[in-house]
């Protein structure tokens, strides 16, 4: 194939035999040494079959931040290599500096670099690798067919994990969780505790709380200590129906409830209780369950990563059949879902019986502050429109009062809060439940 250079070498030289005698024989000549030229470039340019390739780099980043990838490419031919060279990311993998011009004499490798700053949570892959190979005046070059760029691309994907902004919260909780621990080894033994290590008595302890078997062994008062009970279960259940793509300010709705499990799941791994994951609409979309504290955790991160809200109406009934498929051993069950009534009426309400009497149910939703905003009327002067998008909005306010009033009735906790306390609040349920020992 033909490059600009040569485009311009013609513009340059056709016009010269116009101003002497005969000029079409001359422009014949003209065309024909072009013609050459660009033909003996194009067999002197190195082959692309020579070229190897192959990456490295980072194959996870959190959403928000920069990971970097390295693609080394080979002169495996006996030629000098000219090449052009396009490194193509999907759009929201956010590549920048994507073309490269590379000089490689034989047996030469050169690393190119390239920074991805990912606007989306989720498996962001490199598209294709296009190779151009240009001979020495650039007239012409050889170039294959997509479908032999992308077998020779080299495989690449990268995990961009959820946005995790109620990180900051977790030194607060954690100090709370370290204080409640305290505390309940100081009360003694009460609900949600178990026995822990026998001590020696000292001042201040509770006379009711002494061993007498174990004194009378060890000639010495020794006391009982209690501790919270450990390896409780959490489940985290994602709703990933229609419901999770409405948008609560600049993100889905799903991303919010992303951001809170996760700082659940770590809050629970860090008191040793056990976390699954659940997510799901139509069907399951992910599962995490098994697995100790230290591996479920990231497993539970890259899952959640993958999640995308899908427009479809989340089948409640696959949620009860999912959790009462489980042993029946008590857990908390934390559904993060929209407080909308159509679907919880109609799909969650008549299943939550049954689930209620297994499991600690805890419903967790995202209240939007437009809904409240449109609400309000302005001081004077409203117009007709704005009197019936008020009125629309009130009867939305009250019907998600109504929804949750059922909810309660049924025995469940509801969390209803805006986007920048969401999250901390679900995490203040669990440390409620788990002080009073009720998980």
């Amino acid at each position: 194939m033909i490059t600009r250079r040569f485009a311009l070498l013609l513009a340059l030289g056709l016009p010269l035999p116009a101003l002497l005698p005969g000029p079409w024989l001359l422009t014949a000549a003209v065309l024909g040494l072009a013609g050459l030229a660009a033909t003996l470039d194009v067999l002197v340019a190195a082959p692309l079959n020579g070229v190897t390739l192959r990456r490295s780099g980072e194959a996870t980043v959190w959403l928000g931040g920069t990971a970097t990838v390295t693609l080394t490419v080979g002169n495996g031919s006996g030629r000098p290599l000219w090449l052009r060279l396009r490194d193509r990311w999907v759009p929201s993998a956010g590549a920048d500096n994507t073309e490269h011009r590379l000089n490689l004499l034989p047996g030469e490798e050169q690393e190119i670099i390239t920074t991805l700053r990912p606007t989306r949570h989720g498996d962001r892959p490199a598209v294709r690798v296009t190779l151009r190979s240009y001979g020495p005046l650039g007239l012409a070059y050889r170039q294959r067919r997509q479908r032999w760029d992308r077998a020779v691309t080299p495989e690449a994907t990268l995990r961009v994990l959820p946005r995790f902004p109620s990180r900051r919260l977790l030194p607060e909780k954690l100090a709370k969780l370290r204080i409640f621990d305290g505390s309940v080894v100081t009360r003694g033994r009460g609900q949600g505790t178990e026995f822990d290590v026998l001590r020696e008595y000292v001042i201040g302890d509770d006379v009711r709380s002494i061993d007498w078997r174990a004194s009378a062994r060890t000639h010495d008062v020794v006391v009982r200590t209690w501790r919270p009970e450990r390896d409780r279960r959490v489940i985290c259940v994602l709703d990933t129906g229609r419901t999770s793509a409405a948008r609560i300010g600049d993100e889905p709705r799903l991303d919010a409830a992303i951001d809170a499990a996760l700082l659940l799941a770590v809050l629970a791994a860090k008191a040793d209780d056990r976390v699954d994951l659940l997510a799901l609409d139509t069907a399951v979309r992910a599962k995490v369950e098994g697995g100790g504290h230290r591996t479920k955790l990231p497993r539970l991160i890259g899952a959640m990563a993958a999640l995308e809200p899908a427009l479809v109406e989340t089948d409640f009934g696959l949620v009860a059949g999912e959790l009462l498929r489980r042993d029946h051993k008590r857990s908390l069950v934390v559904i993060f879902t929209a407080l909308d009534a159509a679907p919880i009426v109609e799909g969650l309400l008549p299943m939550l019986s049954r689930l209620t009497t297994r499991h600690r149910v805890v419903l967790a939703s995202v209240r939007d502050p437009e809904t409240a905003q449109l609400a309000q009327l302005p001081p004077e002067g409203a117009t007709a429109a704005e009197v019936h998008v008020a009125a629309a909005a009130e009867l939305a306010l009250a019907e998600r009062g109504r929804v949750r009033a059922l909810l309660e009735q049924q025995g469940v906790l509801v969390v209803d809060e805006l986007r920048d306390a969401f999250a901390s609040k679900v995490a203040d349920v669990y440390l409620m439940l788990k002080a009073a020992g009720r998980l």
